[in-house]
């Protein structure tokens, strides 16, 4: 009988997996490993440290290629995907459909392992969840949820789905009004009117792909400082990579077109700064969401989109003041 999606996932774990050291050798792993009954469908080894925390996956294939004085620690893998003890089994299949893993190890709150999920046991279950998740996270990225569409009538499919149109009314009409307020820096160079929505959709592009990437990322576990500051310095140094791209091609297409050095500075700078602070926005906003058990894939979308708006508008138009107008 196939699990239920609720069910927790310590009831359908198994306990049959093998753990070595990670101060062993390959021959030391391969002698304890001899001393266990290894089970027929194992794809991985699982590596402790001395408390028993889970610290690596090492796959059978790599264990076997090695020479015997090679060190675990030098073979495992050590970006571990795990799942808590508290999870549901649908928190394991969305892990699954994620990572494309053919097993996973299920962890206390210690970092203990406790036993072993086979994509096996899921099979048909992985394949139509995947399908759903597709079509789910479509519909989640806009503000809104495929269950309450489904048969919805006119009036119920307008409440769900114009809460979240106001959010992004709300964020437009205060870019209109800051455009009024840098009224004078438009008037400067009509140039930079042309290339505000450029601007704008660069921001809101990587806004999104930010976001998506918190939200697929935070599934089964919660945020912490260290994760946070990591996740910030890794997206940031993306984001100044993909603005400065963006921002040096939009700047020479401004020079060659108009001859106008100084749109093109404004416009390449805004771009590269517009970037970057889209990119923090996608990622703080669903963790601050999911950090107050919100649900960040429905309120993130709209929101952080509305915000990257925001913040895009400010920098460009205060960088074309201070540029333009000193």
């Amino acid at each position: 009988m196939s699990p239920q999606k609720d069910e927790p996932i310590t009831s359908v774990a198994r306990s049959e997996f093998v753990a070595v050291r990670q101060s062993q050798t390959v021959q030391q792993a391969l002698e304890s490993i001899r001393g266990h009954e290894v089970a027929e469908r194992i794809v991985y080894f699982y590596v402790t440290d001395d408390q028993d925390r889970l610290v690596g996956v090492l796959p059978v294939r790599r264990l076997l290629m090695a020479s015997a004085d090679t060190g675990i620690d030098a073979l495992m893998v050590k970006r571990l995907v795990r799942v808590p003890d508290t999870a549901r089994v649908s928190d394991a299949l969305e892990l699954f459909v994620l990572h494309r893993l053919l097993a996973l190890p299920v962890v206390d709150a210690h970092g203990r392992i406790k036993g072993v999920v086979d994509v096996g046991q899921f099979t048909e279950e992985v394949l139509d969840f995947a399908e759903k998740e597709r079509v789910d996270t479509l519909f989640e990225a806009m503000g809104v949820r495929l269950s309450e569409l489904k048969d919805a009538g006119p009036l119920r499919a307008w409440r769900a789905r114009f809460p979240w149109l106001i959010a992004t009314m709300a964020g437009g009409v205060t870019c209109a009004l800051l455009a009024g307020v840098f009224e004078q820096a438009l008037e400067a160079s009509v140039v930079l009117s042309f290339f505000l929505t450029l601007v704008l959709g660069l921001g809101e592009s990587v806004a999104s792909q930010s976001m998506t990437f918190v939200v697929q990322e935070l599934r089964g576990k919660q945020p912490s400082a260290a994760w946070y500051i990591k996740s910030v310095i890794r997206e940031c140094a993306t984001a100044l990579l993909l603005g400065l791209s963006s921002g040096v091609i939009a700047a020479l297409v401004v020079w060659l077109w108009r001859r106008d050095p100084a749109a093109a500075v404004v416009i390449g700078g805004a771009i590269t700064a517009s970037i970057i602070t889209a990119a923090w926005m996608g990622l703080t906003i669903p963790a601050l969401l999911h950090r107050l058990r919100l649900d960040p894939r429905i309120a993130a979308g709209p929101l952080a989109l509305a915000l990257a708006d925001l913040c895009t508008v400010t920098i460009y138009l205060g960088l074309a003041t201070i540029v333009l107008l000193r």
